[in-house]
């Protein structure tokens, strides 16, 4: 009987794991993100199967959240005005496929009245001995502008809500520039081999400004956080694995039924000693 019970208990938690292990289904990797600079803060929503697997509150302009390790498979966004209850309808709403071992960004664009939300196939891999980088343009003051690395330009005319393609660049630290009409703004970016970068040109408070996110830091993954910007929002995560709970249960009734085991034991010999 104890025997049976521990193979019981034992085959619960495996099975359990098993069926909510990532590895089952591969992984893949999203991030979420604000880039509409006249829509105010917006909480994000991403849904499994209609669960919220991660809600982002109060996510603003210019915002990138770092990515989050996410089963292989298909998921829904939506994006809500900040503080809106969970029921009300979405402002904006996209599915998004994540197959294994690919990252993604999803990210809230255009203007207010023609908000959208983009998704980007984030590339993790360059060719050997380069670096490489995009460029998305979120600035709706300068509509327009051209972004240079080193003084070269690679990407002559970036405009307002757009995704440039990845550039191949040799390896070494760059003084990356968005030129606008009227504005520049300018970042130091530490380029290695085999490191994936994007940047993004955002309205600062007084002109341009721009930031670089690291799509992947080499051998093909993303890393952990990945942005240089803040996180605003804050992640809540749905319902994890129970494996962990039926593995305490289990570890419960098996105490259990060895305390009894003895009690009968016990039983028996005071029987048999006349005690």
């Amino acid at each position: 009987m104890l025997l049976a019970a521990s193979a019981l208990l034992l085959g619960i938690p495996a099975a359990a794991t098993a069926s909510a292990s990532p590895a089952a289904q591969g992984t893949g990797w999203i991030r979420l993100a604000h880039l509409s600079p006249n829509t105010p803060p917006v909480d994000v929503y991403l849904y499994s199967f209609g669960n919220a697997q991660i809600v982002l509150h109060h996510v603003a302009y210019g915002t990138v959240s770092p990515y989050e390790a996410v089963t292989a498979g298909d998921y829904s966004v939506a994006m809500r005005l900040a503080g809106a209850a969970a029921s009300s309808p979405a402002v904006v709403t996209a599915g998004v496929t994540i197959k294994a071992d690919h990252a993604y960004t999803v990210a809230g664009m255009g203007p207010k009245s023609g908000l959208r939300l983009q998704v980007m196939d984030d590339q993790l891999t360059t060719p050997a001995g380069k670096g490489m980088v995009r460029v998305i343009q979120a600035s709706l003051k300068q509509q327009t502008v051209k972004v240079t690395c080193g003084g070269q330009t690679i990407v002559p005319k970036a405009t307002f809500a757009s995704v440039s393609s990845y550039q191949a660049i040799p390896p070494g630290t760059w003084t990356m520039a968005a030129i606008g009409s009227g504005s520049t703004a300018k970042e130091v970016v530490p380029v290695a081999a085999g490191t994936v970068h994007t940047l993004v040109v955002l309205d600062g408070a007084n002109g341009l400004e721009m930031v670089s996110l690291v799509d992947a830091a080499g051998a093909g993954k993303p890393p952990v956080g990945g942005v240089t910007t803040g996180f605003g929002g804050t992640a809540g995560h749905g319902p994890g694995s129970p494996a962990p709970w039926l593995a305490l249960i289990g570890a419960g009734m098996l105490v259990t039924l060895v305390a009894g085991l003895r009690l009968r034991r016990n039983g028996s010999r005071r029987l048999n000693t006349g005690i």
